[in-house]
């Protein structure tokens, strides 16, 4: 499915670059720094949630197929956030941004937060809670859905 949706817009994309890529905006050199680490971060978070998950999860085939089965991942950085990948690809596509200044990465990214917070969690999450029952409406009390947060409830 991903290759049937992505590669006409990849393709798209491609066949336009040197018009996309040619808007860009100033931002502070201490930006443009800060996008390296938000890079090197969510690099660094989507590698440790692709070895605890595997490439068959990675992937989301438990999700779609009855012969690939997977465990209930709920350690690592499943422990503070229940999408991690998602929020790596988002500080990914951030950090680029960042250190690019295109503006066409910045609505790429922005367009990139609003489907996956509005349309895949929402439809991920409901399918785990089949497969996972009250032990995944347990989790979702306990660890927040995007965002880690800052302060421990008591």
């Amino acid at each position: 499915m991903p290759l049937v949706t992505w590669l006409p817009l990849v393709y798209l994309i491609y066949q336009n670059k040197y018009f996309l890529l040619q808007f860009k905006i100033d931002i502070p050199v201490v930006l443009n720094i800060i996008g390296i680490l938000l890079l090197v971060i969510g690099t660094l978070l989507h590698i440790w949630t692709g070895l605890l998950l595997g490439i068959w999860g990675l992937m989301g085939l438990p999700e779609i197929s009855t012969i690939i089965k997977s465990r209930f991942v709920r350690e690592g950085p499943f422990s503070v956030v229940r999408h991690p990948t998602y929020l790596a690809h988002t500080l990914m596509f951030s950090g680029i941004f960042l250190m690019t200044e295109v503006l066409i990465v910045f609505i790429l990214t922005l367009l990139d937060f609003i489907l996956i917070n509005l349309l895949i969690i929402p439809l991920e999450e409901r399918e785990l809670s089949i497969r996972f029952g009250e032990e995944y409406r347990l989790y979702k009390k306990r660890v927040p859905r995007f965002f880690p947060r800052l302060l421990k409830d008591k």
